[in-house]
């Protein structure tokens, strides 16, 4: 695995391994349930990424939503490619939602919708609601 998924805290944080991606519980949670989907590629740019990779990552991201769906109904998805401090390709997931949600004692609020995500601003989770996030997200996939 490349540095960019080991720093998103993998195997730990691994949701759903695929053949050229990986989809990871991101640490810190400006909305509720945002991931890493990362390319197992030592590459830095989209442009490099193979044309195998880009043929799976259709079929990723639909399950990526249909996950994310059950989980927690979103209203939308940010994907942001961003690669400024972790130089592999890979993308910031943020589901986007127009109503509060509670998760495990906390009330979960998106405090930039409608506009784009602020990183900066997080949700605070203990470990052990970071525990059944994964949990729950993993569950999600399975169904």
């Amino acid at each position: 695995m490349n540095a960019t998924i080991l720093k998103f805290g993998y195997p730990t944080s691994l949701l759903r391994e695929y053949r050229s991606w990986v989809v990871l519980l991101r640490p810190a949670q400006p909305t509720l349930g945002c991931l890493i989907l990362a390319c197992k590629e030592e590459v830095n740019s989209l442009g490099a990424v193979s044309g195998a990779a880009y043929a799976e990552l259709a079929s990723v991201i639909a399950e990526i939503e249909a996950a994310l769906g059950r989980a927690f109904r979103f209203d939308k998805v940010n994907y942001l490619a961003l690669m400024m401090v972790d130089p592999h390709v890979h993308f910031h997931v943020i589901p986007r939602y127009a109503e509060a949600r509670d998760f495990e004692g906390t009330r979960c609020r998106d405090a930039a919708w409608p506009k784009p995500p602020d990183l900066s601003s997080t949700l605070e989770f203990s470990d052990a609601q970071m525990g059944a996030l994964h949990a729950k997200l993993r569950s999600a996939w399975e169904q």
